[in-house]
């Protein structure tokens, strides 16, 4: 059976193919085509995937500044959640990569059957524990009672979703990395029409809408903020069911499910070795590791910016949440760059590991830094869509244009962390965020917020961030992300 995007995608896959057989009739213009042709649908998916949260921070944004507050209150740890679910994923997919990369098929399929449970039992574990602190986060946090319950509301709904989310980040990734970028990629813009949907009908109660000379009534079931959680959790539920479909039942490469497979399929194949639980704990460890402590960071950001008020809560909020419509190309490069690479090293091709992870890196710092001049120049704009109110979008604002002078360097950052995750080197880059979030970042924002205020916390993130694509760039050109084992085959 033929994957279910082998006609659209037959130029990718001939590409793809000659990276699993070692080829090298090929030219500089023809990978940078393959690098595209990677990082074009991924990054659609990642720009739709922003203007999701960017049309539910505007929906709740005009519900007013509390209600705003209340997610921007609990979006780090909830995104701490998410991160740690990626992680796990991660360190499967990519063993899947580097089995497809050395033409591992049924090895490949071995390590999905085995992930399926083995993230499916973690996420358990993290929406256990999401529901346990979820009344008390809002006042660890420093929010105030008046934002509180809807911010517990918010993340008590996120917490109860994360076995949908743990699917999709475990199904998307294994697809990424089996050289389907497309399907991933369509379904995850399908979510955000879904969760738009869902939320114009959760999220406002019933009312009244003019249209020409017509009045409609509009139902609604007035949820507010916890409207807003379960929009994005219904359609993350419908699309990790199609991910799941897509993955287990039409993939050429890691379809599990079928007559001829299923026959010689028994429940003991699912369950997780010690050997595919060692690499992939080595591989999602730091990155989790890494997560934890830079949410962390992230929350103690929320805990300096919290004392100066709601509307620099608010505003701190919606300026993360226009600032990713401008980085997240980045992401959708580095996803490339991931399953390139991770290809690369499965077959054994120190060259072209290396020639991938040059071509996107360039790509990334070129697109970004382009999107940073367009952040820069939009940024009244921007606010202007997620809220009404003028003091939000007067500190936002100058929060974005302090933001846009790191994006170049934020670029090399996002895109060689994609390249080292795809040569399965996580533990010194992991670190090195670590090291740049927190002796950086956050040293600078307690010193800063008391004089400069919002603007103080930002102009903090902007040097941490330059600092940051410095060091990736120079691990990248020290070679040492590369396996040992193919560095001493290449030196024979």
């Amino acid at each position: 059976m033929t994957d279910s995007t082998t006609t659209t995608l037959s130029r990718t896959d001939v590409l793809l193919e000659r990276v699993r057989s070692g080829g090298t009739d090929w030219s500089l213009r023809e990978q940078v085509e393959l690098a595209v042709r990677l990082a074009v649908p991924a990054i659609l998916a990642q720009i739709s995937s922003i203007v999701m949260e960017y049309i539910d921070a505007s929906m709740v944004g005009h519900l007013g500044a509390a209600s705003s507050a209340s997610i921007g209150l609990v979006a780090t740890t909830t995104w701490l959640f998410w991160g740690l679910g990626s992680a796990a994923s991660t360190g499967f997919s990519v063993q899947v990569a580097h089995k497809i990369g050395g033409n591992d098929p049924v090895g490949a399929r071995a390590v999905l059957r085995q992930s399926l449970v083995a993230c499916l039992i973690f996420s358990l574990v993290l929406m256990s524990v999401g529901i346990a602190i979820s009344d008390r986060l809002p006042y660890w946090l420093g929010g105030s009672e008046d934002i509180a319950h809807e911010a517990t509301m918010y993340f008590l709904i996120c917490a109860l979703s994360m076995p949908v989310f743990q699917f999709h980040f475990l199904t998307s990734s294994m697809l990424r990395c089996s050289g389907n970028v497309k399907v991933p990629s369509l379904l995850n813009i399908l979510m955000c029409v879904l969760d738009v949907v869902f939320n114009f009908f959760l999220i406002f109660p019933t009312r009244e809408v003019t249209l020409g000379d017509r009045v409609v009534t509009v139902p609604g079931f007035g949820l507010g903020v916890a409207g807003a959680a379960l929009g994005t959790m219904l359609a993350g539920f419908i699309i990790s069911l199609l991910l799941f479909y897509f993955l287990c039942f039409r993939s050429a490469h890691l379809r599990i499910f079928g007559r001829n497979i299923w026959r010689q399929t028994t429940w003991r194949h699912f369950v997780p070795t010690n050997m595919v639980l060692r690499k992939a704990i080595k591989i999602s460890m730091p990155i989790g590791c890494e997560r934890t402590i830079m949410t962390g960071a992230q929350i103690t950001s929320t805990m300096i910016v919290a004392p100066l008020g709601m509307m620099a809560i608010a505003a701190n909020s919606f300026g993360i949440n226009a600032e990713s419509l401008c980085y997240m190309p980045g992401y959708g490069i580095a996803d490339g760059a991931t399953t390139l690479v991770g290809q690369s090293i499965g077959a054994k091709r120190q060259d072209l590991a290396r020639r991938f992870a040059h071509i996107t890196v360039v790509m990334g710092i070129c697109v970004m830094a382009v999107m940073g001049v367009v952040m820069y120049l939009a940024a009244p704009a921007m606010m202007g869509v997620l809220t009404p109110v003028p003091e939000i979008i007067e500190l936002g604002t100058e929060a974005l244009r302090i933001e846009a002078f790191a994006e170049p360097m934020f670029a090399a950052a996002i895109v060689c962390y994609g390249v080292f995750v795809g040569a399965g080197d996580t533990l010194v880059p992991s670190t090195m965020n670590l090291f740049a979030i927190w002796a950086v970042r956050i040293t600078l924002a307690i010193a800063l917020a008391p004089v400069m205020g919002l603007n103080g916390v930002w102009l903090a993130m902007c040097i941490e961030l330059n600092l940051r694509g410095i060091l990736f760039l120079l691990r990248l050109r020290s070679k040492r992300w590369i396996p040992k084992d193919l560095r001493k085959l290449s030196s024979t």
